[in-house]
C-alpha cells in the first residue's frame, strides 16, 4: 500500500511537470504568433530597405538592401525554448564576403541575448541594417584582408568607416607614398577615388603613380577599346572591384622604384636620401621612366638614344621592348642621320688637329 502511494505521488508530480511544460509551450507559441504578426505589420516600415519574404513559425526570412552590392538575407528560426534562448540565425548574400557574414551572424546572436524573454526579430533586423549603414567598407572586406597580407613593416593602413575611406602609407627605405582612397556607396560598380596624395618621390613619379592608379581603376570598370570596336562573339565584359588592383600597383611600384638601376650606367637611379632627389626635369641626373617601365638618368637616356644601332627603333637593354618617351620623338632615320653627321664632324676636327701637330 505504501509503495502504491509513492508511485501515485511520482505519477502526479510528472503529470504536473508535463502540464507546466505544455503550458509554457502554449505561452511560447502565443508569444511567437504575436511576434510574427508584429513583424508582418512593422518590418518594412521600421527597417529601411527591407523586404519580408517569409513570416511563418518555421522561419522568418527578410531581405535587407542598401545597394545592389550591399544586400543580404536574414533567416531566423525559433529555438524550442524561445524567447529564453536567442534566435537561430543564418545570413546569406551573393555579394558580401562569407567570412564577414559568419562574423556578423555571431555578433547578431550575441545581440539577441540582450533581449532574452522578449521579442527579438525586429531588434536583430534593425541591428543588421545599422551595421550595413555604419560599415560602408563591408563591400570590400575580402580585398581589405588581402591588402593587409601584402603590406610590410613600416606601411600604414587605416579604415575610416564614417567617411567610407582608407588612409594608407607605403614605404621603402626612406621613401614613401601616402594618400586616401574613398569607396563610393555603389562600389564596386563605381570606381574608387584616390585623393590627398603625398610623397617624397620626384613630381614625375607622383604623376605616374596617380595616372596609372586611375587607369587601373578605369580598366576594372570599362571594357578594352578593341573589344568595343570588334563586337561579335567576344564574351560580355564584367566590371570587377578596383581597390585591390590599385593598391597592388602602388605597393609594387613604391617598393620597387627606390631600388631601380639606370639601364645605361647601372648606378642607382634615386639617391639614398630623398632630400637629394633631382626635381629639375631638364637636369642630367633627373630620372626618366620609359614605356616599358625601366628607368634612365636623363643624360643616360639621351646618350643611349643617340647611339646606334637605330634600325627597328631603340630597344630597352633589359627587356628588349622598343623605347618610347615624350622627351625623345626623333624618328629612326633622323637619329641615324644626326649620328652620321656628328661622326663626320668629329673626323674633320680630328684631321684638323692632326694637321697642326
Amino acid at each position: 500500500m505504501f509503495l502504491q502511494l509513492i508511485y501515485l505521488k511520482i505519477v502526479s508530480i510528472n503529470l504536473v511537470h508535463v502540464e507546466v511544460k505544455e503550458y509554457r509551450c502554449y505561452l511560447s507559441m502565443g508569444l511567437i504568433e504575436d511576434e510574427l504578426q508584429e513583424v508582418q505589420r512593422l518590418c518594412e516600415h521600421l527597417v529601411n530597405g527591407s523586404r519580408l519574404v517569409s513570416c511563418v513559425r518555421t522561419m522568418v526570412r527578410v531581405e535587407i538592401r542598401r545597394t545592389s552590392f550591399k544586400q543580404l538575407v536574414i533567416c531566423a528560426q525559433f529555438p524550442e525554448d524561445y524567447p529564453k534562448a536567442p534566435l537561430l540565425l543564418e545570413l546569406k548574400s551573393k555579394t558580401i564576403s562569407d567570412k564577414l557574414l559568419d562574423k556578423l551572424a555571431t555578433v547578431c546572436e550575441q545581440e539577441a541575448k540582450k533581449y532574452l524573454g522578449k521579442p527579438q526579430i525586429l531588434k536583430i533586423l534593425q541591428f543588421v541594417r545599422n551595421f550595413i549603414d555604419e560599415n560602408p567598407l563591408s563591400c570590400c572586406y575580402d580585398e581589405i584582408t588581402l591588402i593587409k597580407d601584402i603590406l610590410q613593416d613600416g606601411d600604414e593602413f587605416k579604415l575610416r568607416q564614417k567617411s567610407s575611406s582608407i588612409s594608407f602609407k607605403i614605404t621603402e627605405a626612406r621613401y614613401y607614398f601616402k594618400g586616401k582612397i574613398f569607396i563610393p556607396d555603389d562600389y564596386p560598380v563605381v570606381a574608387i577615388r584616390l585623393e590627398d596624395e603625398e610623397s617624397n618621390f620626384s613630381p614625375m613619379f607622383n604623376r605616374y603613380f596617380m595616372a596609372q592608379a586611375k587607369e587601373t581603376a578605369r580598366q576594372c570598370l570599362e571594357p578594352p577599346i578593341m573589344n568595343r570596336k570588334k563586337g561579335g562573339n567576344i564574351p560580355p565584359f564584367k566590371p570587377s572591384p578596383s581597390l585591390l588592383p590599385v593598391l597592388q600597383f602602388l605597393i609594387k611600384s613604391v617598393k620597387t622604384v627606390p631600388n631601380e638601376l639606370c639601364q645605361l650606367c647601372s648606378n642607382s637611379c634615386l639617391p639614398e636620401n630623398p632630400q637629394d632627389v633631382e626635381i629639375d626635369e631638364t637636369a642630367e641626373r633627373h630620372v626618366e621612366r620609359v614605356y616599358c617601365g625601366h628607368l634612365f638618368h636623363l643624360q643616360c637616356l639621351i646618350t643611349y638614344m643617340k647611339t646606334p644601332p637605330f634600325q627597328g627603333g631603340k630597344k630597352c637593354p633589359s627587356c628588349g621592348q622598343r623605347i618610347y618617351h615624350e622627351k625623345w620623338k626623333v624618328s629612326e632615320k633622323l637619329a641615324e642621320d644626326r649620328w652620321a653627321h656628328q661622326q663626320a664632324r668629329e673626323r674633320e676636327l680630328k684631321e684638323v688637329e692632326e694637321f697642326f701637330q
